[in-house]
């Protein structure tokens, strides 16, 4: 009973778009993915602080989903409450004199770097090519080995249930490798980032380089989830080491480990949420084996899958 007074609570009531039985395969990357008992496309910062007060209080389990670029959803699906950022988390300004860019955390990362380049702003150009929203870019820290976003982040605007608003600094946040030390419950909803004045040209050549190196080197035809485990410390990244364990096209069901990158699997068109997890854990468990290396997931896990 509670999803269903969470549901009639929001209907019409505040400015969100509700609906039940959301086909998160819709919504995610992969196209994989059972439905979510309910969605909630929330436009103002109201209509996310009642949402989520509703939910407790109703005991409903909720979570909030940019463009599902790092998400694997359970084939039965999640049954709790999807929450995703609408129309005023949608904002993106660029000013040259301060060589910032401030974006709502419903951006997607791409625009925000286009963004940058107009205004010929440079410090951007590492994350040509990475999928996502500006919120989940930084939830995650996302970038490539030597560069990521958190090293670009003058100040945030967080939400934090219970507490409220807040602001808080670049520097007060802790930023590793796919990881950031903001609470699990804290949500981005607008980020400043602390950019350089730049040349367009040469912005867009490094730019042009960035995506011809991820044109190159990873699948792009096919529905991925990027990256499904985290490098491990050492010489040797996690592609480099599923490959070396003779892995690369290895399939089970519609789910195989990609032949043009070792750490993606693709969807062939039929995969479910299972297929994936099934090839995972024989990625994990080979890896394990043969070299001593406990691989850890970099993908994120919604329903029954986690």
């Amino acid at each position: 009973m509670g999803l269903y007074n969470a549901y009639l609570a929001l209907s019409g009531a505040i400015d969100a778009d509700i609906s039940r039985d959301e086909r998160m395969s819709h919504r995610t990357s992969y196209r994989i993915g059972g439905p979510a008992a309910m969605l909630a496309q929330v436009h103002t910062i109201s209509a996310l602080t009642r949402t989520i007060d509703v939910l407790t209080a109703q005991g409903v389990d909720w979570v909030v989903v940019g463009k599902g670029s790092n998400l694997l959803v359970a084939d039965e699906g999640f049954d709790g409450c999807v929450i995703v950022l609408g129309r005023d988390f949608s904002h993106v300004e660029a000013s040259s004199e301060g060589a910032t860019v401030c974006a709502g955390a419903a951006v997607p990362l791409s625009k925000v770097v286009t963004t940058a380049a107009k205004a010929c702003l440079t410090g951007l150009e590492f994350a040509c090519g990475i999928p996502g929203t500006l919120g989940g870019a930084i939830s995650m820290d996302a970038g490539t080995r030597r560069e990521w976003i958190g090293q670009r982040v003058e100040s945030l605007v967080v939400y934090r249930p219970g507490t409220g608003l807040m602001r808080r600094m670049g520097s007060e946040v802790e930023w590793g490798y796919r990881w950031c030390s903001l609470g699990p419950s804290d949500i981005v909803l607008e980020a400043t980032l602390a950019l350089a004045p730049g040349e367009r040209e040469k912005i867009d050549g490094l730019m042009e380089v960035r995506f011809s190196q991820r044109r190159s080197t990873q699948p792009m035809g096919k529905p991925s989830c990027g990256s499904v485990f985290r490098n491990p410390v050492g010489p040797k990244g996690a592609a480099r080491l599923v490959e070396d364990c003779g892995l690369k096209g290895y399939a089970h069901g519609g789910a195989q480990v990609s032949t043009t990158h070792a750490n993606f699997i693709v969807n062939n068109g039929n995969a479910t949420a299972a297929d994936v997890l099934a090839v995972m854990r024989t990625m994990h468990d080979r890896v394990r084996e043969a070299t001593g290396v406990d691989l850890q997931p970099e993908v994120k896990f919604l329903g029954r899958t986690s």
